[in-house]
């Protein structure tokens, strides 16, 4: 192959293109020690403190106890994390610093570097895996649906009866189903789950979204809404905790299955290898069993398999 000749057009050329990839390769070290120094740790190890998200209204993963903190399981779960990071470290000490979040904004905290760890129920998706990133899961959730007591045996039944093959909502008579008023809370996978099942099988339903789980429920109590579609572990946790939702029931069946996670900054791997590898650790050991009990009761053999699996090896 000719080379190119010094002062012609092409050695010129020849001549930027090495200048440049000298450049990019003095800047490479500089500009990936800045990209660590923007990680969780780092920042961590620099201020001495993590900013932990929850949701007050998400019992039994997370909610404000009556002094006033932050419990339930995802807050356990985060409670082990902090250690961890604080032994990975070195440090003597970690400042923690609860943050309340919503629905609205919790993503967005992480994304604003307000968060660094949101402790919560938040669902996996494809969607929100474009906002934030996602631990191991913690939890195997889905859609369930609480309904009054006392409401109509065939509505419960519609909803209850698994059919032998075939769709589920086609399966059953619409006529029980049309007209009804559901809700849903605002921006959760229930929403978009709902919506299209509706818009599937062409059934006329009117959609009332709620800012929160405790409208839903008073929804259904005073008889605003024939049923509330939600994650069915915080539905049993409000029947079992408010005494006026004990005239509600949530119904055996589970629509969907989703995987519950926390969730922090994208791009952060040395943070996730803390998250994943202190959750995994965890759900091998011998107290895992009585953490998860305090919140859900004794883990039956599918809870078992789930975090057996779920656990990553060293």
């Amino acid at each position: 192959m000719q080379s190119a000749r010094v002062g012609s057009p092409r050695g010129h050329r020849a001549r930027i293109a090495i200048f440049a990839v000298a450049i990019v390769g003095a800047l490479l070290p500089p500009l990936a020690q800045a990209a660590g120094q923007t990680g969780t740790l780092e920042r961590v190890r620099q201020t001495g403190k993590l900013t932990l998200g929850y949701r007050a209204d998400a019992g039994p993963f997370s909610y404000k106890d009556d002094s006033g903190k932050a419990a339930g399981y995802s807050i356990a779960l985060c409670e082990k994390i902090v250690e961890q990071v604080k032994a990975e470290l070195g440090l003597s000490a970690l400042a923690v610093e609860w943050i309340p979040v919503t629905l609205d904004d919790r993503f967005r905290g992480i994304q604003q570097g307000k968060v660094d760890l949101l402790c919560g129920a938040a669902s996996v998706s494809l969607s929100r895996m474009k906002e934030v990133s996602f631990s191991i899961p913690i939890f195997p959730g889905g859609i369930g649906a609480i309904l009054r007591a006392d409401d109509s045996p065939a509505l419960r039944d519609v909803l209850s009866r698994k059919p032998p093959s075939g769709p589920f909502w086609r399966a059953h008579p619409a006529r029980i189903l049309e007209g009804k008023t559901f809700s849903v809370v605002a921006g959760t996978t229930s929403e978009r789950w709902l919506a299209g099942r509706l818009d599937t099988f062409q059934l006329t339903a009117k959609v009332v979204p709620v800012d929160g789980y405790d409208s839903g429920v008073r929804r259904v109590l005073d008889r605003g809404s024939d049923v509330f579609f939600g994650e069915r572990a915080i539905l049993l946790d409000i029947v079992r905790r408010d005494p006026s939702a004990r005239a509600l029931a949530v119904l055996d069946r589970q629509f969907t299955y989703e995987r519950i996670a926390l969730a922090f900054a994208r791009g952060d791997e040395d943070f996730r290898l803390v998250v994943d590898r202190t959750l995994s650790r965890l759900f091998e050991s011998k107290e895992f069993g009585d953490l998860y009990a305090k919140w859900f009761g004794k883990p039956d053999q599918d809870a078992r398999t789930f975090f057996r699996w779920t656990a990553l090896p060293e």
